[in-house]
C-alpha cells in the first residue's frame, strides 16, 4: 500500500525523532519473518529498552541525511530493512537480535550499523553484537573488584580466629599458673 505525502512526512518525523538521540542503530535485512516472529523480537528488545522499526528505504536514507548528514548507499539497504535503535546501552539489543537470529535461521541478517558515529559493515556489526552488554561488563568489574576484598576479609577472619585461639590458650595457661600460685600460697601458709 502506497503512503500519501502526509503519511510519509509523519513517518519521516518519527524516524528522525527515533534516531536523533540514539546510542546505536543496527540495520537488519528481513526476509520471510512472520508477524509472530517480529512481535517476539519486539518484546525481547523492549526488555533492554530498544525498538525494532520497519521503514521504507527512501525514508531511512532521508532521515539519516537530515539528522546525521550521512549519505547511505543503496547497497547498504538490501531487501526489507528494519532499524534496531537504542537510547541506552549501545550493545545489549544488538546481542538480543543476534540471539534471535539463531532462532529464526537466515530470516534476519545484519546489513550495517551506525555505532559511535560511524557506519559499520555487517561483519563489524555482528562482532559488536557478540560483545557483552554494558550491564554484564559492570557486573564482571564488580566481581573482579570484590574478589580481592573477599580474600582480604577471609584473611582477617582467619587471623582473628587464630588470635582468639592463642588468647584463649594463653588465658588458660595464665589461669593455670594463677591456680598453681594460689595453691603454693596455701601450702606456704600451712607450713607456717
Amino acid at each position: 500500500m502506497a503512503l500519501t505525502k502526509a503519511q510519509k512526512v509523519e513517518v519521516l518525523n518519527k524516524l528522525k525523532d527515533l534516531i536523533k538521540n540514539a546510542e546505536s542503530i543496527g540495520f537488519t535485512s528481513n526476509s520471510g519473518l512472520t508477524v509472530a516472529e517480529i512481535t517476539d523480537l519486539r518484546v525481547k528488545l523492549r526488555e533492554v529498552n530498544w525498538t525494532f522499526t520497519l521503514a521504507k528505504k527512501t525514508l531511512i536514507k532521508k532521515a539519516f541525511k537530515e539528522v546525521f548528514d550521512v549519505e547511505i548507499d543503496d547497497s547498504l539497504l538490501p531487501g526489507q530493512i528494519a532499524l534496531v535503535v537504542s537510547r541506552d546501552d549501545a550493545v545489549s539489543a544488538l546481542g538480543k537480535v543476534n540471539e534471535f537470529r539463531k532462532e529464526v535461521k537466515d530470516k534476519i541478517e545484519w546489513t550495517w550499523a551506525y555505532f559511535e558515529w560511524e557506519l559499520k559493515d555487517a561483519e563489524e556489526t555482528a562482532q559488536i553484537a557478540s560483545m557483552p552488554s554494558r550491564e554484564t561488563l559492570l557486573w564482571r568489574l564488580v566481581g573482579s573488584l570484590q574478589s580481592p576484598l573477599s580474600s582480604l576479609a577471609r584473611f582477617f577472619d582467619a587471623a582473628a580466629k587464630e588470635l582468639e585461639e592463642k588468647w584463649k590458650s594463653k588465658v588458660w595457661e595464665l589461669e593455670g599458673k594463677k591456680e598453681e600460685a594460689e595453691e603454693n600460697k596455701e601450702e606456704d601458709k600451712k607450713e607456717d
